[in-house]
């Protein structure tokens, strides 16, 4: 039967129960509150509607009628209560990056989004409700890296505006995104344009090149393979240490690297010189790597192993990443290669939008071409047999 105002007064220890699943709970000590109990997708569930007497018979029972409704829409109250409540920075952050998580490509991905939120935001606003933070409290956090760490700075703007953004999707904030740069912040900072010091990865002159890679073929093991072939591919090294025989057509000399693999989302045909056809050894089952670790069988080589390479030849002033750069500067100041062959080869994207539009071709015989010349040049001193071999 319903409740009356006055059992809910008078009512002893134990459960009473009104209409439709709500219930007036008594303790021992007489405190009294209300619960509405359902059912969501078989579990049930209790919800919690306050206590008596601040929440009045009429009140519950309004309160409930409001979470049926949501029931009846598929929602359920006790999530959007949890997520109603107020939260800390921190708390929404680190929640935004699990609900992210499935979607980013790599681990990594939210690895560094946490790791900058922790090293420059959550030091200075993370104990701080979400819903009270405000521009000052933005600019605080960026204006001690907006000049010396610019791009880090941008990423930064870009996470908290990520993490305001989801929080205002929740309820929890209202009003425009403080951490905004259009409109508001660009009122406020230089651009990043302005200030940011382009950082360019330490390369070996290309003139060096054919001297280095004579130095190089002398030296063993599974890395200095891999560091040839991605120097003659023109790779990126995390491409080359995630290569599977699956990813290898041997017939067509073409490397085809997924979308998941590339650093665009998009997937990229390599075309192979013969120089780096050797390179790859005895091919084996489609899953495994090309370039397995020598004390980790199944694994790839580690993200240093090729950096250690050009340290034991005494090459500290390179990088790996930097012999892109070299290919660049050759293609670009020795040969008559168009500019979008050699962007294509570096698997670099069309950051004009109208050019991007009409380029549907990825120019693939033209880069085999590039790529056959760079290797030309890349080898050109191999011992007098015109074969490029690396030892393992």
């Amino acid at each position: 039967m319903a409740l009356s105002v006055q059992k809910v007064k008078s009512a002893g220890p134990g459960r009473h129960g009104d209409r439709r699943g709500l219930f007036l709970y008594v303790k021992p000590t007489g405190a009294r509150s209300w619960v509405l109990r359902y059912q969501m997708q078989g579990r049930r569930r209790d919800l919690g509607l306050g206590a008596y007497p601040g929440v009045t018979l009429a009140m519950a029972r309004d309160r409930a009628a409001e979470a049926r409704r949501l029931i009846a829409d598929g929602q359920d109250p006790i999530a959007e209560k949890q997520q109603a409540k107020p939260k800390t920075f921190k708390q929404a952050a680190l929640e935004l990056v699990e609900r992210k998580r499935p979607g980013w490509k790599s681990t990594k991905h939210a690895a560094q989004w946490t790791a900058t939120l922790g090293t420059y935001v959550f030091p200075k606003i993370g104990p701080m409700q979400v819903g009270h933070v405000e521009t000052a409290d933005v600019i605080a956090v960026l204006t001690p890296i907006w000049a010396n760490k610019p791009e880090t700075a941008n990423r930064v703007r870009q996470r908290i505006e990520a993490v305001l953004d989801y929080t205002t999707a929740l309820g929890i904030r209202k009003g425009d995104n403080p951490a905004r740069w259009r409109g508001h912040l660009d009122h406020l900072l230089p651009k990043p344009t302005k200030v940011r010091a382009v950082k360019h990865h330490p390369a070996l002159p290309h003139g060096q090149i054919a001297d280095f890679m004579v130095d190089l073929a002398g030296r063993g093991g599974v890395a200095a393979r891999a560091l040839a072939f991605t120097i003659l591919t023109a790779a990126r090294s995390g491409e080359t240490r995630g290569l599977t025989w699956a990813e290898i057509d041997m017939d067509a000399c073409i490397w085809t690297i997924p979308a998941e693999r590339m650093k665009a989302g998009k997937e990229h045909r390599v075309p192979l010189s013969d120089a780096a056809i050797t390179l790859l050894g005895h091919r084996r089952g489609d899953s495994a790597l090309v370039f397995e670790s020598e004390t980790k069988p199944g694994k790839p080589i580690s993200n240093m192993s090729m950096t250690a390479v050009l340290r034991r030849m005494s090459r500290d002033g390179i990088t790996v990443h930097g012999f892109r750069s070299t290919f660049r500067d050759w293609a670009g100041e020795t040969t008559g290669f168009p500019r979008e062959v050699i962007e294509a080869a570096l698997a670099h994207g069309i950051k004009d939008k109208a050019e991007a539009a009409y380029a549907r071709s990825d120019l693939f015989d033209k880069r085999r071409d590039l790529m056959d010349a760079w290797a030309a040049v890349a080898t050109a001193r191999d011992l007098g047999h015109n074969v490029f071999v690396l030892g393992r």
